[in-house]
């Protein structure tokens, strides 16, 4: 028996809410890119003045691609239908070569709450499940900074960075500065949605600690190897190289039309001058050898492949630039003992001789040694293969070769990576800096003990991480590139006619 007046089918003093879906993720291309079908039914993308063919297509996956100029759900491709698989091979496609964004937004509207920009050239949109009793919290790499008029969430752990277009979300980022359980976040004003949280997740910008007593601070994130890096070397670190990034990279002159370019030569101090040339050796006196090689060395660009580098030379040269000459140990002082701590001294000075540095080559024309990748074993004066693919090892040279601007691929590519723990462990804020300078050094050793032999080398300026870490399968913050140095016979510039 109803109580007068109240109708069947509802509660007193309840009322029915109303269900809202949660946003999609959308994959969309990058604005300035269209795609146009052939009449052989290719499909080709367009951008800035360069064609991609993207492979064959029918004609009902070729006009469902046009939905990417505004965005197409990546659910709605999920299924074994013919054209869901032709629309799923034509958006990885895509995505490999960087012409995709991904938007997560209304299913119902074309308002973007977040746009999601890939950084590394595999990346695709995880979701990770979160339960109501997981507790996250923000990397400490994680940033939220201006970029132009827009806000940008990144970190250099992230295959991806977050375009912020809900001024709201920043505020719920914020409360993420420390570990909140997802059943009590999602009762916060601005709760961002499990699948935000999820893509934040999957990208290492938010993790998960131990809702039973993690802090989230430093040791709870990651790994040893991890632990050792400060916020600003990691960031410095992905963001001068290669591979993790999707900024502009290298001598674009970004500056040329804003400035005149610096001058050669800094403008001369005021003051009385010392002359220094009345007292520099003569033209008659006998140079000293290490002068010599340091006027003698330059760049080498072009090398002979007829007549390639070989094995013997190699060895010398490793043995003569990069070999361990002794190796100790050595308590250190920390006012009340200290660990015993294990050093080995090489040719170039090192700091902290932290000796960080490890050679890695690519081989593509060694008379002697086969083609493919090796580590150089300083201490046992050594070369051992790594199994890194064919298609990986071209892209290294390739890469080297396009970096150098020159008319073929270097007969041995040399990696110069750094073990970051060995120099991270014991300095603080500089030691990112450290590695780079001892980079620098070695690369002078190198340059020298190539013009000592005869042979060509040039350091190259660009490297990618990403691609490293795939050919030696370590993660790109535990042993990571910092420099390269093309090597081989030099070519003999042709006699005049």
């Amino acid at each position: 028996m109803r109580a007068p007046g109240k109708k069947p089918g509802k509660r007193p003093g309840r009322k029915l809410a109303r269900r809202i879906a949660p946003p999609a993720i959308s994959a969309r291309l990058i604005g300035h890119i269209t795609l146009e079908a052939q009449t052989d039914g290719t499909i080709v993308a367009y951008f800035d003045g360069y064609a991609v063919g993207l492979g064959k297509f029918s004609t009902e996956a070729a006009a469902r691609a046009q939905v990417l100029s505004t965005g197409l759900p990546l659910a709605s491709f999920a299924s074994d239908r013919d054209v869901d698989k032709e629309i799923n091979l034509l958006v990885r496609r895509l995505a490999r070569r960087g012409l995709l964004e991904y938007r997560l937004g209304g299913a119902d509207d074309d308002k973007d709450r977040v746009v999601v920009e890939p950084q590394i050239s595999d990346y695709w949109p995880q979701t990770p499940a979160l339960g109501d009793a997981d507790v996250v919290v923000l990397s400490r790499f994680a940033y939220l900074r201006r970029r132009g008029n827009e806000m940008v969430l990144e970190s250099p752990r992230a295959g991806a960075l977050f375009r912020i277009c809900d001024p709201k979300l920043a505020a719920a980022f914020a409360m993420l500065s420390t570990p909140r359980q997802i059943k009590q976040f999602r009762r916060q004003d601005g709760f961002p949605g499990h699948e935000l949280l999820g893509l934040l997740l999957d990208c290492q910008i938010l993790f998960k600690i131990d809702a039973a007593g993690g802090d989230g601070l430093r040791p709870s994130e990651g790994g040893d190897h991890l632990v050792l890096w400060d916020f600003h070397d990691l960031l410095f670190h992905t963001h001068s190289t290669e591979g993790r990034q999707a900024n502009p990279l290298g001598g674009l002159y970004p500056y040329a039309g804003v400035m005149p370019a610096p001058s050669a030569v800094r403008p001369r101090w005021p003051g009385k001058k010392i002359d220094l040339r009345k007292l520099a050796a003569t033209s008659s006196e006998v140079t000293s050898p290490v002068a010599r090689l340091l006027r003698e060395r330059h760049s080498t660009r072009d090398f002979d492949d007829r007549q390639p580098i070989t094995l013997p030379e190699l060895a010398r040269f490793l043995d003569g630039a990069a070999r361990i000459q002794s190796k100790w140990k050595s308590r250190i002082d920390l006012g009340g003992g200290g660990p015993v701590v294990s050093y080995a001294a090489r040719p170039y000075p090192s700091g902290g001789s932290a000796y960080a540095l490890e050679l890695y080559l690519a081989v593509a024309n060694c008379e002697g040694l086969a083609r493919g990748f090796y580590h150089y074993d300083a201490d046992r004066h050594a070369l051992v293969m790594i199994g890194a693919t064919t298609p990986e090892l071209d892209a290294q040279l390739a890469a080297a070769e396009f970096a150098m601007d020159a008319p073929g691929v270097p007969q041995v590519l040399i990696t110069i990576a750094a073990r970051f723990d060995r120099t991270a462990w014991k300095y603080s804020s500089i030691a990112y800096s450290l590695v780079l300078k001892d980079a620098g050094v070695l690369t002078q050793t190198l340059y020298l003990m190539a013009t000592d032999m005869g042979l060509g080398g040039c350091a190259i300026g660009s490297i990618n991480i990403d691609l490293f870490a795939k050919m030696t399968g370590l993660e790109f913050h535990v042993e990571g590139p910092v420099g390269q140095f093309a090597l081989g016979r030099g070519r003999k510039p042709m006699s005049p006619d």
